[in-house]
């Protein structure tokens, strides 16, 4: 028989990609569940679904664009009752701290019958330098529909080990962990941090976010993905998530890794520096 499967959802992503590396090192059969491989995995088209469940045993979910989209607690519903269906018992899904949308999503993947994971995730570190955010820094200026908010940054690394650890030990069955950096930021310190490690100056300025609404789509943003952004800046960064948890300790055996760190390491890349 065959060796069994891992499969990676999103895993050309920020924290898929990682996932699926972090498997492969340990000597993990890994498949990436993408659009843009072969077979192919489209949330969109369910017709998609069946085929990269065959010899899986496992699977890490990351839904895109997001579990606060309309429609989405469905879809990992009908999913997640499909992968256990075929026998897949082990699910671990990559959820957004303090969405209440994507609370309802994990809900519907409890209530598959799966052995689950559940992983909350804080606004992550590489929305800066992989993420929307990268254009703004590298251009000297970010402009945001959030001012004084304090969020605990998260790194995307962080989050790949304790999904990798939670897809292999059975030890993270039926936890919910919230993930966290080390400490509490505004957005205009992190923007700040990364000014220093890059050596250039960046500045950040809080607008309405009507208006940040606005320039995305002058800028051609799809609209979907435009109220997707709104939401989350008008709604989740609200002060709900200002505050830590020790849940990458608990589950890594160290503490989470730092933004200053990640900021020295990733303007070290020159990513962030002005084209010549």
């Amino acid at each position: 028989m065959s060796q069994k499967v891992t499969l990676v959802l999103g895993g050309t992503g920020k924290t898929g990609r990682r996932v699926a590396e972090r498997l492969q090192e340990r000597g993990v059969a890994v498949r990436i569940g993408a659009r843009s491989v072969s077979p192919s995995f489209d949330w969109t088209d369910e017709a998609t679904w069946a085929p990269v469940l065959e010899n899986v045993d496992r699977i890490y979910v990351c839904y895109q664009p997001d579990l606060a989209v309309p429609g989405s607690v469905d879809v990992i519903s009908r999913f997640s009752s499909l992968a256990v269906g075929a026998g897949i018992k082990r699910l671990v899904l990559l959820s957004g701290r303090g969405e209440d949308e994507a609370e309802a999503a994990e809900r519907a993947l409890m209530a598959s019958g799966a052995d689950w994971t559940i992983i909350r995730g804080s606004w992550f570190f590489e929305n800066f330098d992989e993420g929307f955010l990268a254009e703004g820094v590298v251009a000297g200026s970010v402009f945001l529909p959030v001012d004084a908010v304090t969020e605990p940054f998260v790194s995307c690394d962080d989050i790949a080990d304790v999904a990798v650890e939670a897809l292999l030990n059975d030890g993270h069955v039926g936890k919910i962990y919230s993930l966290t950096g080390s400490r509490l930021m505004t957005f205009a310190d992190a923007v700040a941090e990364i000014a220093a490690a890059a050596n250039r100056p960046i500045s950040y300025q809080a607008i309405p976010v009507a208006d940040f609404a606005a320039q995305l789509k002058a800028d051609g943003v799809p609209d979907d993905y435009v109220e997707l952004i709104r939401y989350l800046f008008s709604s989740v960064l609200d002060g709900r998530n200002s505050s830590l948890t020790s849940d990458v300790e608990r589950v890594l055996g160290r503490p989470p890794r730092d933004f200053a760190d990640y900021a020295r390491e990733t303007a070290a890349t020159g990513v962030w520096s002005l084209a010549a």
